[in-house]
Order: structure tokens, then C-alpha cells, then sequence
């Protein structure tokens, strides 16, 4: 299953085996690693190496240690790829508008597939978001279900790159722009603005029209995004 290793820098070709393995598909999502033990004699090295790549691949978020339990390849990869790059944006003092624009650049193209590829069955779920946004009592609450339709949408693309990226996007966004949905939410000429918008996304998207569903997702990114700017000006 693994191959002796005898040269230098032994943890890190520990890690690389273990990634090359994920990467052909020998090891999934919730797949249990041999103990160190055992892992340590397949590659004839010592555990102290096996121990330093299992902390290494815990940080970059490959690998989570359960206690009592050993250790599992994850099954939330996203965190860990996101992480390192919401510091190095952080770190490189990058601006909003970066996010917003990577956000719009990703979203729009992402509603236009979707519409596209939609199924029978995942139009009443787009649906019953739809009116869950509708019906929210609290910014709270229309924040949450704004988010859940944006991830809907992006998962019925079916392309799961595009759902990780969109996840990690929003991620730093919220990072760096703190309940930004909320405070939008909060104003009601804004929040019944955003209803109309989402409903002319989601009646495109039903009914399968990829050119007015990019179309009103381009424009309600837009008016997201010059809302945020004034926003962050004040």
C-alpha cells in the first residue's frame, strides 16, 4: 500500500504519499488511516516522523485526529484551504473589493450553469428557499436564508470546485466584512430590493433562461457591492 522511504526529510515525503493517495482516489473522505504504528512499519520509518506529517496535514486540514478514535482523512478540506488564504489576504492588506469582485466574477457564470443544468427536483428546493427569504422576521434570518440560496444555486451548477470556492469566498467575506448581509437586511427599501432581485434570479433559474439568470445575478452583485462600498465609506 505505501512505499519504504529512505531518503532525507522523511515527514514530508510521509505527507506527499499520503496526498498522492487522495489524489488517486486510494483514500476518501472519512477513510480511517492506519494506526501510527502500522503506518510507521509500511513505510520503514520511525513514528516520531509519522507523528510530525499527522500534525502537518492536520494543519493544512487533510487530516483531523479524533481522540480515542485515530486519525481520518477530513471531510471538510475547504477550511483548510481557505485559512491559509484569508491570512495571506489579510497579510497582503487586501481590499473588499478584491473579495466582491472574485465573488461576482464566480457567481454570475456559477447561475448561468446552473440554470442550465437544473433538475426537476431541485426546483422546489430552490423555491422553498425563496420563500423562506420572503418570510424571514429578523435580519438574522433573511442573512442566513440569502446565504443558503447563494450555496443552493452554486451546488445545483453540480460543479463541486465552484461550491468549495464559493464557500471559502464567503468565508472571507464575512471575515472581513462583518454581518455585511445583515446591515443591508436591516434597511427595508434594501431588503424589499433584494426579495425582487432573488425572485427574478430563481424564476430564471426554474425555468431554465441561463442568459436572464447571470443577467440578474450580475445586477444584484452589483447593487451588493456599491452597498458595501458606501458601507465602508461612512
Amino acid at each position: 500500500m505505501f512505499t519504504p522511504i529512505k531518503n532525507k526529510r522523511v515527514y514530508e515525503q510521509v505527507i506527499e504519499q499520503i496526498q498522492d493517495m487522495v489524489l488517486k482516489g486510494m483514500l476518501n473522505k472519512g477513510d480511517k488511516l492506519v494506526s501510527e504504528r502500522e503506518l510507521a512499519e509500511q513505510l520503514q520509518v520511525s513514528r516520531t516522523s509519522v507523528r510530525e506529517a499527522i500534525r502537518s496535514l492536520e494543519i493544512i486540514g487533510l487530516v483531523e485526529s479524533r481522540q480515542g478514535e485515530g486519525n481520518f482523512i477530513s471531510g471538510n478540506m475547504e477550511d483548510g484551504f481557505f485559512q491559509p488564504l484569508s491570512m495571506l489576504f489579510a497579510l497582503n492588506h487586501g481590499r473588499s473589493a478584491d473579495i466582491l469582485e472574485l465573488r461576482k466574477i464566480l457567481e454570475v457564470e456559477t447561475t448561468s450553469l446552473a440554470a442550465a443544468r437544473i433538475k426537476e427536483e431541485q426546483k422546489p428546493e430552490i423555491l422553498e428557499l425563496m420563500q423562506k427569504l420572503k418570510d424571514s422576521g429578523t435580519e438574522a434570518e433573511s442573512a442566513e436564508y440569502d446565504k443558503q440560496l447563494h450555496f443552493k444555486i452554486a451546488e445545483v451548477s453540480g460543479n463541486y470546485l465552484i461550491i468549495s470556492l464559493l464557500h471559502g469566498v464567503s468565508s472571507i467575506l464575512d471575515d472581513f466584512i462583518h454581518n455585511a448581509r445583515e446591515l443591508i437586511l436591516r434597511n427595508k427599501e434594501s431588503k424589499s430590493l433584494l426579495i425582487e432581485q432573488h425572485q427574478k434570479i430563481c424564476d430564471s433559474l426554474v425555468a431554465g433562461d441561463s442568459l436572464n439568470a447571470g443577467r440578474y445575478m450580475r445586477e444584484h452583485l452589483e447593487y451588493i457591492n456599491s452597498v458595501i462600498k458606501e458601507m465602508e465609506e461612512k
